[in-house]
């Protein structure tokens, strides 16, 4: 972990100029062939949430600018960040959960699914709002949306990526998923999330190289 020289940043400009804004992130929202993805789940058992999850942190590591944060003038540089997400308790409200990374996915799904029952169990929130080394995640399986606004704390420094999947549903040969990413644009571009985008769309359209029970 370091600060990036922002001397030597091609996007120092960039960074200068977004960071002045009011409302400095934006949202981009599509749809991605989750069939693979879902035919793997079904075939082995395993949990199609934490599939994902753990397909789309791999996508986010595999893109530098998803581990920047803003910290005061400068940009932090994490090595690794791990996901956190909303979880359905039975109350029909919802828990904050956190999944560390895992060398496997037996061992991601193994971890997360003790996560999950840990926080339906919970009450209250339990926020870990000191902490930036984090993606939120929240799920939206009721909803096939074609966009959605994240709320925000509105503090400067609140640079953290969201990324929401959303309800799939059959589209000729494609199982369609919505997932919808927003980013600080201080930070980042549209480029990098469609290069986030294409890193999962070719994860989860081949789960056998990535994922094993």
């Amino acid at each position: 972990m370091a600060y990036l020289d922002l001397s030597a940043w091609p996007r120092r400009a960039h960074f200068d100029f977004y960071r002045a804004f009011d409302m400095p992130m934006f949202t981009v929202d599509v749809q991605v062939d989750v069939a693979a993805l879902k035919a793997w789940t079904d075939r082995h058992g395993a949990s199609f949430f934490l599939a994902t999850l753990y397909l789309s942190q791999r996508a986010v590591h595999a893109v530098e600018p998803f581990r920047y944060r803003l910290r005061d003038d400068r940009v932090w540089v994490h090595d690794t960040v791990q996901a956190g997400a909303t979880v359905l308790r039975d109350d029909d409200t919802f828990a904050f959960a956190y999944f560390d990374n895992a060398p496997t996915f037996a061992d991601f799904q193994r971890a997360g699914r003790s996560v999950i029952a840990d926080a339906r169990a919970s009450t209250g929130l339990a926020p870990q709002s000191g902490r930036d080394d984090l993606i939120h995640y929240s799920v939206l399986p009721w909803l096939h949306f074609t966009s959605i606004h994240n709320p925000r704390s509105g503090a400067p420094s609140d640079a953290i990526p969201k990324i929401v999947f959303g309800q799939y549903r059959p589209d000729g040969n494609r199982l369609a998923m919505p997932v919808s990413v927003t980013a600080h644009h201080g930070l980042m571009d549209g480029l990098h999330v469609g290069r986030y985008v294409e890193a999962l769309s070719t994860y989860v359209a081949t789960p056998t190289r990535g994922l094993s029970v």
